[in-house]
């Protein structure tokens, strides 16, 4: 599994009727359930241990002898990172104890603990089960982690945490003013993912607008190959490079305003002209047979078999669908395809944030230590150590010096040098996870590339979706500031 909020469970996205207050309980709809835990989750975080002493090698108060329960989303980016963290942990504070729990189900695993005011410590929220973020910070169930921000970091004391992060982690962790609720660990390029060895061995570029496109798709096809592939039980992997597509064309507005729930931003020409364009594909014969019945596992293998030219995924893809890429792959990834020259932003326009997001509960017992544990990933070691074992780029900006990188890596990081300021950070995915997972992504996208729904009525179907997501009181909303 891949590691990112946008991920999935078996089904998940297949219950936009429920509505959220009547999900009290129901695990088989994650972050639906976790709502009502939250809102009910009022007995209380007693027994939180007393601080230690601050000091220099201590800046964050640790008691070092206190216990630390740390929950980790056990998925693309495996468990070895963080348990090589927490020996250092461990190293640095010999009389604490550390409890490692790695799952897969998150919310499952959770929801009883927070409902009885004993969450752990730190958790890696991430997976088909994760706790959606808008509830958590709405609900109050979370710890400001500016205090960690504002720790002097681990490799140079004469420097902030905060100072040390790549642009746009700070701000992703924060929802409404200044508080930082969450800290995204991974840094993930989200995009189209491809072999150069097959694009080359087409004689083909990656293309730039969308009649090149269509032709690069067609001479895969004579060749027997499908031009595309996604996840078809996951839809919303489409948005990966669907968004970044409709910034390109429409501006980085036309985002905001899909982020803002704004009245009538779907019906966006950008938006229409995106989605038509991604239903050529589906109408061309394009896009891999059977498709919309394969989980991510299943259509990354296709894709990595060469039975598809493309994929939309997020910087994850390398090392979840390692064990089946060909050593001779040649793994790179580009920023969307355009329509042609009259598109808002150029071409290399692309979209990466934070991924793998960690939070500490508001009534964790040992919260200094789930900021520690957190001060001690964002080293260089830790960092470098991540990026050589996942193949993934951390929120610490640097990090990857004296690293030989990986294909996928080094075509991600030449991705960011490209775009530069082109750079997109649609906010769904973290604001309104059911949205954008059950409805606009299943029950919109997923039945429009199946080629069950056409653009006009997946767009009126998404806009009505956004719009009772905009008037249900019980979802906290926010905006871009």
């Amino acid at each position: 599994m891949g590691s990112t909020s946008a991920h999935h469970s078996e089904g998940l996205g297949r219950r936009d009727l429920i509505k959220r207050s009547a999900a009290i309980g129901l695990i088989s709809v994650p972050t639906m359930g976790f709502l009502s835990a939250c809102a009910s989750s009022d007995s209380g975080g007693n027994g939180k241990v007393e601080k230690g002493t601050k000091s220099d090698k201590n800046p964050l108060g640790v008691n070092e002898s206190a216990p630390l329960d740390f929950v980790l989303f056990d998925g693309g980016f495996g468990q070895q990172y963080a348990k090589d963290a927490i020996k250092v942990y461990e190293t640095n504070y010999p009389k604490a104890s550390v409890k490692f729990t790695p799952t897969q189900k998150i919310t499952t695993t959770l929801q009883p603990r927070f409902n009885g005011g004993t969450p752990p410590d730190l958790i890696d929220n991430s997976g088909a089960e994760q706790m959606d973020m808008g509830v958590l910070v709405g609900q109050k169930q979370l710890a400001d982690l500016t205090p960690l921000l504002d720790a002097p970091s681990i490799d140079d004391p004469s420097k902030k945490v905060r100072d040390t992060l790549r642009p746009g982690i700070v701000e992703m962790g924060q929802f409404d003013g200044d508080p930082v609720w969450i800290m995204y660990y991974a840094y993930t390029v989200y995009g189209v993912w491809y072999s150069q060895k097959l694009l080359d061995s087409l004689d083909a570029k990656y293309p730039e607008t969308w009649d090149e496109m269509l032709a690069v798709c067609e001479k895969a096809k004579k060749k027997g190959i499908a031009g595309w592939t996604y996840a078809g039980k996951y839809p919303y992997y489409v948005p990966f490079s669907l968004y970044p597509m409709i910034g390109k064309v429409g501006g980085r507005e036309v985002l905001d305003a899909i982020d803002n729930l704004e009245p009538k931003a779907w019906e966006h020409p950008a938006v229409k002209t995106c989605f038509e364009a991604y239903y050529e594909l589906v109408k061309k014969g394009y896009i891999l047979k059977g498709t919309p019945g394969l989980d991510h596992i299943q259509s990354q293998t296709a894709w990595t078999e060469g039975k598809a030219l493309f994929i939309p995924n997020g910087s994850w893809v390398e090392n979840e669908a390692a064990k089946t890429m060909p050593a001779d792959f040649d793994l790179a990834v580009s920023a969307p395809t355009g329509i042609d020259s009259s598109d808002k932003m150029p071409f290399g326009t692309i979209w990466a944030s934070g991924g793998e997001p960690f939070i500490v509960p508001a009534k964790a017992k040992n919260p200094e230590g789930g900021l520690e544990q957190l001060r001690i990933m964002l080293s260089e070691a830790s960092s470098k150590n991540f990026t050589q074992s996942v193949k993934s780029l951390t929120a610490l900006n640097g990090g990857t010096d004296g690293i030989e990188l990986t294909p996928g890596l080094k075509s991600g990081v030449a991705a960011l040098e490209k775009a530069g300021q082109n750079v997109v950070n649609p906010r769904l995915q973290d604001w309104y996870v059911a949205l954008q997972k059950e409805k606009i992504g299943v029950a919109g996208l997923g039945e429009m590339m199946a080629g069950r729904a056409t653009p006009a009525e997946t767009i009126k179907k998404i806009q009505k979706y956004a719009d009772e997501a905009a008037k249900d009181s019980s979802i906290k909303h926010y905006k871009h500031q």
